[in-house]
């Protein structure tokens, strides 16, 4: 692809312009964050001085992904709750884990659930809702894969005080140039036994987390994490919403895997090349987010394999488990949709 088609296919998938500046201030976030984490300065003392860095760029970047508002006040108010709301995720996860520990090794897992309930119950509350549900799981995320324990919350409050500047001041430079796309109001699904549909929603992300823990518990997965994340994450507000989210994913999955892999040379003899790479694909994944899932998902699983590679994990099993992982999710996300009190849209009006 030449330079002038690949900037023909910009400007026709985002002629404002809008949706390439989120796309930088996400890479901005990230990189400010990270770097003010890395400061040794900044992390003298912690316990972890290399997990500071990770919790705080994964905190801003995210809460950059979630944030969804126009006006400056709005957006750095949602950036605060959701930074706070990550803090709080991996806070709970810390200090839980080692309760769980002596359990057996996918037993920590189960915080992980709580979460996965708070990104399918808290969608239905608007952008903001969203943004604290999925802050709250990344957060667990993020702590669980760090291996962090009670005894690091100074490190977790730090990462969450730095993530916080680092996702406001990009928003705030970026200003008026940025016009997030706003999903129209829809009504609510119907669910049987008339069930609040934000409940089951939440049940189904839940359930389908809790299968992963016993699975993990059972076969050994390579990368439990990538499973529950995917089957938390496509679930929506009606089962065949859901259904259509996980092929997607699947299908970006399947792109985006390939290509990342085919780039591991150059992820261990040039990774600022790869660094360069990445950050150009979370700018297509923030364009193609509102409308186009599978290209999102497509690229931010070129990012992830090329940044783990980049920062020195070339095993080839546990990059290539992102996709089988993310298909056991996808089905696990599935057969909770239909299953587990299954929505459906309401009958359309007579009026419509």
């Amino acid at each position: 692809m030449s330079l002038a088609t690949f900037a023909a296919w910009l400007d026709r998938v985002d002629p404002g312009v809008h949706r390439r500046i989120k796309g930088l201030r996400l890479v901005t976030a990230y990189g400010i964050a990270a770097l003010l984490g890395a400061l040794h300065d900044v992390s003298r003392g912690l316990t972890d001085g290399a997990a500071l860095s990770l919790l705080a760029g994964g905190f801003a970047l995210w809460a950059s992904v979630s944030e969804a508002r126009e006006t400056r006040a709005q957006s750095s108010r949602d950036l605060a709750i959701f930074t706070a709301c990550a803090t709080l995720g991996a806070t709970v996860t810390a200090c839980l884990t080692p309760w769980l520990a002596d359990g057996g090794r996918a037993v920590p897992e189960l915080t992980l659930v709580l979460g996965a309930f708070a990104v399918g119950y808290a969608r239905r509350f608007g952008p903001t809702g969203a943004g604290i549900g999925s802050q709250f799981f990344i957060g667990q995320l993020l702590a669980y894969g760090a291996g962090l324990t009670a005894h690091d919350w100074p490190l977790i409050v730090a990462a969450g005080l730095i993530s916080t500047v680092a996702a406001v001041i990009p928003r705030l430079l970026s200003g008026p140039a940025e016009r997030p796309v706003v999903a129209p109001p829809t009504a609510p699904p119907l669910a049987r036994w008339r069930l609040p549909a934000e409940f089951v929603m939440g049940l189904q992300a839940a359930l389908a987390a809790l299968l992963i823990v016993a699975l993990n518990a059972a076969f050994t997965l390579t990368q439990s994490a990538w499973a529950m994340a995917a089957c938390t994450y496509v679930v929506t507000n009606t089962a065949a919403g859901t259904i259509d989210r996980i092929r997607r994913r699947i299908i970006g999955t399947a792109i985006g895997l390939p290509l990342g892999l085919a780039c591991l040379p150059i992820a261990e003899h040039a990774p600022i090349v790869i660094w360069a790479a990445a950050a150009l694909a979370m700018v297509v994944y923030a364009m193609a987010l509102p409308e186009r899932y599978d290209i999102a998902c497509g690229a931010y699983t070129f990012t992830l394999i090329v940044t783990l590679a980049a920062s020195g994990q070339h095993a080839l099993p546990v990059l290539a488990a992102r996709f089988w992982e993310t298909v056991i999710g996808g089905a696990l996300g599935l057969a909770a949709a239909t299953l587990v009190f299954p929505l459906k849209d309401p009958p359309a009006s007579p009026l419509s």
